[in-house]
């Protein structure tokens, strides 16, 4: 018998050090549970339209990652910019959902009625989770051809 093993059959300290199977020490935010929401267990969300009403919407998805903001009048969405530093700013929503279409989850539409179509079908296209302002079109044909797409 090894002197790293017990009589009892069970590995030792060191004997499980050895194999892997040593407990890790890990920061309690990293983990999640009550009161602490793990980091892979946020959204992460891109929002186009922010300057206005829009800056409502993603502050109510503070608790989530904010990896996206765009809005065609930089200077009116400056503030809310300001307030997700780590989320990178675009003018034109076409750049934003190329550049950054493998790092959200989520889109927010919050631009003018007659754009909102157009935002949800290029989510839609993108395999993302929508929210939008409404209403979400401005026909029946539209709203069918959303439809069609979440199908």
């Amino acid at each position: 018998m090894n002197s790293n093993e017990s009589n009892k059959g069970t590995l030792s300290r060191r004997s499980a050090v050895a194999v892997g199977l040593a407990p890790l020490v890990v920061a309690r935010h990293v983990l999640g549970g009550p009161g602490y929401q793990a980091p892979s267990d946020k959204l992460r969300i891109a929002a186009v339209g922010v300057g206005g009403v829009g800056g409502d919407y993603v502050a109510g998805c503070r608790s989530e990652e904010i990896v996206g903001l765009c809005d065609v009048d930089p200077d009116f969405a400056a503030p809310v910019f300001k307030l997700y530093p780590g989320a990178k700013v675009y003018q034109d929503f076409r750049q934003m959902l190329d550049r950054e279409h493998n790092n959200f989850d989520a889109l927010i539409v919050a631009t003018p009625d007659h754009w909102h179509y157009h935002l949800v079908m290029a989510g839609l296209a993108m395999n993302k989770h929508i929210y939008c302002a409404k209403p979400m079109t401005r026909t029946i044909a539209e709203a069918r051809r959303v439809k069609a797409a979440v199908q």
